[in-house]
């Protein structure tokens, strides 16, 4: 057919990594799956009863129930595709590394940005302001003074703020998550988006909120009822019966929300070591499911990897050492708006929340890889 069938708004947007790098991972008989954010353990208990209660408990659980917007780079690669499809314009400022003693390990705290250019970014045009912290894939968790700033930027220019918080008990080394709208004057332009999947470790149920003043919510409430509608009602059931549960362990040693963020901290803690005895240069996160390591080094010496004309080096890299060595992340570069990915094109991404059988079964491939090294 001569005529256009898909809107302009969509083109370049139908490609998904995630399909093209989980057949990839799915096509090889031994990998270690390190790429994909999520937890290959069991759920707490409370939370798995919740919702066994809410399927077999009560029977009525199953009937019915072109601006432009600033995205801060890395990005959870799901901003731009629907900045695009409500009509939006997607306009990016990059959090950059600042520099490193030479020994000195990175950590996510050291990418920030820059004052300057993030205020140039506002015009008269801009309606939304995309926040995630802490960030997926960086794990920065964004410190009081760099959200202050952010909130008299959104604040002079009239900006709604949409912060996507869903790593928010996942923080670690004492660093403290703080929401934006706990800001002065930013309750009432903000809105807060949270995950069930990433709270209780359930990433399958696919529930989620979003907390926000009546002017904002209301909107939303009309998008969602004509879109999404609602999720399993009996999902959304246990999610409250699971918090109503730790409202009376918030803050005790036996509060899920401070058993999970130590164990994936230990997580982490073994990762980071296991990378770096291998040769990896990994960038320490202050919170979230990920960390992101530069693979610099392995740049400089195979550079020529396979690959389609253009592609970035950490796409290549990553296809290669899941048919190669078989361990499975994910290029950082899809996290990028395309003109800057050939910036970044040196870090991968791992998700260290996983079982203690898996990272043995990382350190198995990691080992095993060193030792083809040794002369």
């Amino acid at each position: 057919m001569a005529k256009r069938l898909q809107a302009r708004r969509l083109d370049g947007i139908d490609h998904n990594p995630w399909v093209e790098f989980v057949q990839l991972a799915s096509e090889e008989a031994d990998v270690v799956n390190l790429g994909q954010g999520f937890p290959d353990f069991s759920p707490p208990e409370f939370a798995v009863e919740a919702f066994q209660h809410a399927v077999s408990g009560d029977f009525m659980l199953n009937q019915y129930t072109k601006a432009f917007v600033i995205i801060i780079e890395p990005f959870f690669d799901c901003y731009e595709p629907m900045t695009l499809m409500a009509g939006g314009r997607p306009v990016f400022v990059s959090l950059k590394p600042s520099p490193t003693q030479k020994g000195e390990p990175d950590s996510s705290s050291n990418w920030q940005l820059d004052p300057t250019e993030l205020a140039s970014k506002f015009t008269s045009r801009t309606k939304a302001f995309i926040l995630n912290t802490p960030n997926n894939p960086l794990g920065k968790v964004f410190s009081k003074e760099e959200l202050e700033l952010v909130a008299s930027l959104c604040q002079q220019h009239d900006v709604v703020c949409i912060s996507d918080e869903v790593y928010q008990w996942m923080v670690f080394d004492g660093f403290q998550h703080i929401s934006i709208a706990s800001l002065p004057g930013m309750w009432e332009r903000t809105l807060t988006i949270g995950s069930a999947g990433k709270t209780f470790s359930v990433t399958g149920w696919k529930v989620g909120w979003v907390l926000g003043p009546d002017s904002l919510m209301k909107h939303l409430r009309t998008v969602h009822q004509n879109s999404i509608y609602h999720c399993a009602t009996q999902g959304q059931a246990a999610v409250a019966q699971s918090f109503e549960r730790e409202q009376l362990h918030f803050g005790r040693p036996s509060s899920y929300f401070v058993q999970l963020p130590q164990y994936i901290q230990r997580c982490r803690d073994h990762m980071i070591q296991s990378l770096q005895s291998m040769g990896f240069r990994p960038v320490i996160p202050q919170g979230s499911y990920f960390l992101i390591t530069d693979i610099s080094d392995f740049k400089n010496k195979m550079p020529d990897l396979p690959g389609a004309a253009g592609e970035p080096y950490d796409r290549r890299f990553v296809k290669w050492m899941i048919k190669n060595k078989g361990l499975v992340a994910v290029p950082v570069s899809i996290f990028f708006s395309l003109p800057h990915q050939k910036f970044f094109d040196h870090y991968i991404r791992f998700c260290f929340v996983k079982d203690e059988s898996t990272l043995r079964a990382m350190d198995q491939k990691l080992q095993k890889w060193k030792a083809e090294l040794t002369p």
